[in-house]
């Protein structure tokens, strides 16, 4: 499964960017988060483009910075004239840091702190998603203090339920996220919003879910979030202008994964919306999106050091496990204790080399961590590099420092060159927030 400009170089080894991944673990060590920035590229303006060329009215993407977001990121998301949903003051903070223009980012969140919504107001955000009641009215009269009228929108739940992973499902009816449209909430939320001279209501919002490898959910999310629209318009009199349904299109993690492309789930969604617009005689409004592990996930590569092997007999077939040991697990990538991800993986300074050895692949932190439970990997030694695909979304954005580890360096490789855009933390870093008050600065006698 190779991804992006990845490819087997004439030494048997992975290349990504043009660069010898080998040489990249020897450079920067590991472990290390790589990057195809020129995959990147490609994949935010293809996505920008399939909806831009099938969709009457238009369209904006934001990138769910949630995903990954450093500096260097929000770079490129700029540069290639997308915009930016942020999550967090922190995703906030950061944006601005890196120069983004506030009126193309979206703040999002069941929970923003007066903070948060303080300093959104103050930065001249251009979207605000309205979470809850309590919300709307604090918003208003916070917006109101600044001398600001706001954009927002309302985020409701269409009570639809995807085909995922239970911890990554948000648009059913049991969900923190949103106003339930079925009971009425939602529509009270909207009359409220009109009424509010603080806000400047511009349309609805919606998240079903995330790792959709299909349209369905897409589908049927669209269908309930029209209806709605035309149910404002009858009851209000108001034409909303604008549909967010936010993300959720799935990645190849495995080879047997098949996700929609890109120009496939935009020929599927635009049907899908101009058929129930048309039904319900509505105009286009302008539609928008939050994609962020469909544009960055299958473009980052996580490198490690193969370190003991260990063979251990089991009850079951075929009667014993091998577990390959690498240099980091948990503390770099959480997904697969949290949502039991799958991966795959290869020997990357043995590429080219027979898959006929069946391994788990296991970290070092002091927990089972297993990150990848019976993958055919090869012949692995102590020293070898193991390369694992499709980690650029939710890798680095949810890396901690269990066990004190340091958070791992991430460089962007492209056209042979490497730069680093996250400095490896030192164990000095792990200090740095550390304090002992003075009634424990004595030692023990």
């Amino acid at each position: 499964m190779l991804l992006g400009t990845q490819c087997v170089n004439d030494a048997g080894h992975l290349e990504i960017g043009g660069c010898d991944v080998v040489d990249l673990a020897r450079r920067f060590g590991t472990p290390l988060y790589v990057v195809d920035e020129a995959f990147l590229r490609d994949n935010l303006r293809r996505y920008k483009q399939a909806f831009a060329e099938r969709y009457p009215a238009e369209t904006t993407v934001y990138y769910a910075a949630k995903a990954f977001l450093i500096t260097a990121m929000v770079r490129v998301i700029d540069q290639e004239g997308l915009s930016l949903d942020v999550a967090s003051g922190g995703e906030l903070h950061t944006a601005l840091a890196a120069g983004f223009p506030p009126e193309r980012i979206i703040l999002h969140g069941n929970y923003k702190s007066e903070g948060e919504l303080r300093a959104a107001l103050e930065a001249g955000v251009g979207r605000i998603v309205v979470d809850n009641f309590f919300e709307l009215r604090r918003l208003n009269a916070l917006a109101a203090e600044t001398g600001r009228v706001q954009p927002v929108l309302i985020r409701v739940t269409p009570g639809i339920d995807p085909h995922t992973h239970r911890r990554i499902r948000t648009g059913q009816e049991d969900t923190k996220f949103g106003i339930n449209i079925s009971d009425g909430s939602a529509l009270e939320a909207i009359g409220e919003a009109l009424d509010f001279p603080n806000l400047n209501l511009l349309g609805i919002h919606c998240h079903i879910g995330s790792q959709l490898l299909d349209s369905k959910s897409h589908e049927d999310a669209i269908e309930v979030m029209v209806a709605f629209l035309a149910q404002i318009r009858e009851t209000t009199g108001r034409a909303l202008e604008e549909l967010n349904i936010g993300g959720g299109l799935g990645v190849r993690y495995l080879p047997e994964h098949k996700p929609p492309t890109y120009e496939e789930f935009a020929d599927t969604v635009c049907a899908t919306l101009k058929r129930f617009l048309k039904q319900y005689d509505l105009e286009p409004p302008r539609l928008s999106q939050e994609p962020g592990r469909a544009l960055v996930a299958e473009t980052g590569t996580t490198l490690y050091t193969i370190g003991p092997t260990k063979r251990v007999n089991i009850t079951e077939d075929p009667g014993s496990r091998t577990y390959v040991s690498v240099d980091g697990g948990m503390s770099d990538n959480p997904r697969p204790q949290l949502y039991d991800a799958v991966y795959t993986a290869m020997v990357a300074n043995r590429a080219g080399q027979p898959r006929d050895q069946v391994v788990t692949v296991a970290g070092k932190h002091c927990e089972t961590d297993l990150m990848i439970t019976d993958i055919a990997l090869g012949d692995t030694d102590i020293g070898d590099i193991l390369a694992v695909q499709s980690t650029g979304a939710y890798n680095h954005a949810m890396a901690s420092n269990y066990n004190r580890f340091p958070r791992s360096t991430v460089v962007f490789v492209r056209d042979g060159e490497a730069d680093v855009v996250y400095e490896r933390e030192t164990l000095d870093d792990l200090l740095r927030q550390d304090r002992i008050p003075a009634r424990l600065a004595a030692r023990a006698s």
